[in-house]
């Protein structure tokens, strides 16, 4: 008799604003999923998603995780895209004591033994991408983000490096994260032609990024000259908004589609035999895919679907990822991940600029960062 099979709820939006980004997601969950069951399951148990569209509002986030544990008695969650997602599915993953494993890059301060974090802290990305940015350009900081708390905790830390640093932060602007006009972009470009910035640090995120790659070439900036240096914007992006727009422009990452190994080459090429080759991958389709192997394979050294059980087996659970090979921290759920830093080509790619030699230990509380020493092995995987 073939078992029952283990039912995962699947937060992906499909519509609003960050619909593209999270299609991206979803796809990797359903490519890893589909990678197992061909392989025979877990334990000779299939992976089923159930999938729910919360429209890019983080209530519905919350709304669909509570329906799909009551009425689908389900107990193991992927997706929720922005913070302001993850944190409205908090409190009801905790009350279930259900599990949520997040694919995204967030601003760290945050720890639940309900979630398991497998996308960046800020001192894979936003670290090594500031002292990059101050080495290479210089020290006169716009901010621009979208109006969230990301972007908000996002640029608290860069100020910090900047002061770290004898640097000049010349302004901090937030545009709101569904309905900002292109117009409000242009009239930030009208003031950085007057403040005259090193760069432009962005956390704008969705499909308003656009607005602003538009606006800055529309004001004819030179992206050799004053890039916009971003957390946020993706292969994914880069073909959602146009790639000639951010050409010549940086970013930071834990995965680019660039990373020139076999494991990624070969992940790629089945990706696409599945869901075409137009299709391209991102940092949160990456950690999408190989947290789907890292249930599976906690689910199996625990050999059951108690969510405490998985959860101890999730601890110290090691992956080879298209990125490289990862680990769970055994100590905060977070996760050792590399930290890249690449430059969007014509190509909608990125030609990678810095890459650790290894993955690092996840720091989601940076209260005292040290600002010096971003590329050190100290912490990494051996």
């Amino acid at each position: 008799m073939v078992e029952q099979s283990i039912r995962i709820g699947g937060l992906f939006s499909d519509t609003g604003v960050t619909a593209a980004a999270e299609g991206s997601t979803m796809r990797g969950a359903q490519f890893a999923i589909q990678q197992i069951n061909a392989a025979g399951g877990v334990d000779g148990r299939l992976l089923e998603l159930i999938t729910r569209n919360p429209d890019s509002t983080p209530a519905l986030y919350a709304m669909h995780i509570e329906s799909l544990i009551r009425e689908e008695h389900l107990r193991f969650f992927f997706g929720c895209y922005t913070s302001a997602a993850r944190k409205a599915a908090l409190p009801i993953v905790e009350r279930y004591d259900a599990l949520l494993l997040y694919p995204v890059y967030y601003e760290g301060f945050e720890y639940s033994r309900n979630i398991i974090y497998t996308g960046a802290t800020p001192n894979h990305n936003a670290l090594p991408l500031g002292n990059y940015m101050l080495e290479n350009f210089g020290n006169r900081v716009l901010m621009i983000g979208s109006e969230y708390v990301y972007p908000y905790e996002t640029n608290r830390l860069m100020s910090d490096l900047l002061y770290e640093r004898a640097g000049t932060k010349l302004g901090e602007y937030y545009l709101p994260l569904k309905n900002a006009r292109p117009e409000d972009f242009a009239r930030l470009m009208l003031k950085a032609k007057e403040l005259k910035p090193s760069f432009i640090f962005s956390t704008v995120v969705g499909e308003t990024m656009g607005h602003l790659y538009q606006a800055y070439a529309d004001a004819g900036f030179d992206p050799a000259i004053m890039p916009i240096a971003s957390l946020t914007t993706s292969e994914t992006d880069l073909k959602q908004m146009g790639v000639h727009l951010g050409a010549g422009h940086i970013s930071a990452a834990t995965y680019f589609q660039s990373v020139d190994t076999p494991n990624n080459r070969e992940c790629i090429a089945r990706y696409r035999e599945l869901f075409g080759q137009h299709q391209v991958t991102d940092r949160c389709w990456e950690a999408a895919y190989f947290q789907v192997h890292l249930l599976a394979k906690a689910i199996i050294r625990a050999g059951s679907t108690e969510v405490e059980d998985v959860l101890q087996a999730m601890r110290g659970l090691e992956f080879e990822a298209p990125q490289g090979r990862i680990r769970v921290d055994a100590n905060n759920h977070h996760t050792y991940l590399f930290s890249r830093i690449g430059r969007a080509n014509a190509e909608g790619q990125f030609d990678i600029l810095y890459e650790s030699q290894a993955a690092l230990k996840p720091d989601p509380y940076a209260i005292a960062p040290n600002f010096n020493d971003w590329s050190s092995s100290a912490g990494s995987l051996p």
